[in-house]
């Protein structure tokens, strides 16, 4: 692993590039509410793991982020100049519902030299309430010894039944970082599982219930812009 906390091969310079873009991305087209941002520990293996219900919530969550972070990425993405560029900047392609343990061990090196990982554990997109969870996650806790850092993000799919929106808001809420202790074998890894799920589900749902205090929705279609 490279010594600025990303995978061999990839560019520190172009990471750091690529984070300053994304913190300014998204600001034309989404209102964004950052909350908690001081939680994350500023050095040693953090996990992070986060819901996911739009394509822009790793963007989102890679601009916000105030460290380098190495994103799994689906593999799908990894094609052309694309590819190329989420490579360099340290991003890791994975396999979707498939075994692929070699991105794990590219991650739990990370991890191992002190990076920053994120992963979404409901392994694709959907309503993002995190009603699952697959295993990935707490394989790379058990690998590294990585604290773990939750990450809910609302706002990003459009309510249903609505039209296009003018700059939605988007909040962001950062949990407290917690150890996870991850036992032998799969039943460990499951018992981990559910442990992480049950976090970062009910995270999701301070966020959504702070979210209906202020008047916003809480859930909906993928957003449309």
């Amino acid at each position: 692993m490279s010594p600025a906390g990303l995978p061999d091969g990839a560019s520190a310079r172009l990471h750091d590039a690529a984070r300053f873009v994304g913190t300014h991305l998204f600001k034309p087209a989404y209102r964004l509410r950052i909350r908690g941002l001081e939680r994350v520990p500023k050095t040693g293996p953090v996990l992070v793991v986060a819901n996911h219900s739009s394509m822009v919530e790793p963007q989102i969550i890679f601009g916000m982020l105030p460290r380098r972070s190495v994103f799994l990425v689906k593999e799908e993405m990894f094609t052309g100049a694309v590819g190329w560029f989420l490579r360099r900047i340290g991003q890791v392609p994975v396999r979707r519902g498939e075994p692929d343990r070699a991105p794990l061990l590219t991650t739990a090196n990370v991890l191992k030299g002190g990076g920053l990982v994120a992963v979404f554990p409901e392994g694709t997109r959907g309503e993002g309430d995190v009603t699952s969870a697959e295993r990935g996650a707490a394989w790379l806790v058990r690998a590294s010894g990585a604290v773990v850092l939750p990450i809910a993000v609302r706002g990003t799919r459009r309510p249903a039944g609505s039209g296009r929106r003018f700059r939605p808001r988007v909040d962001i809420l950062v949990g407290e970082p917690f150890p996870l202790e991850v036992g032998r074998g799969r039943a460990g890894l499951d018992e981990a599982t559910g442990r992480l799920r049950d976090e970062l589900a009910g995270l999701v749902r301070t966020l959504d219930e702070w979210r209906a205090a202020q008047g916003e929705p809480v859930r909906g279609k993928k957003a449309e812009l």
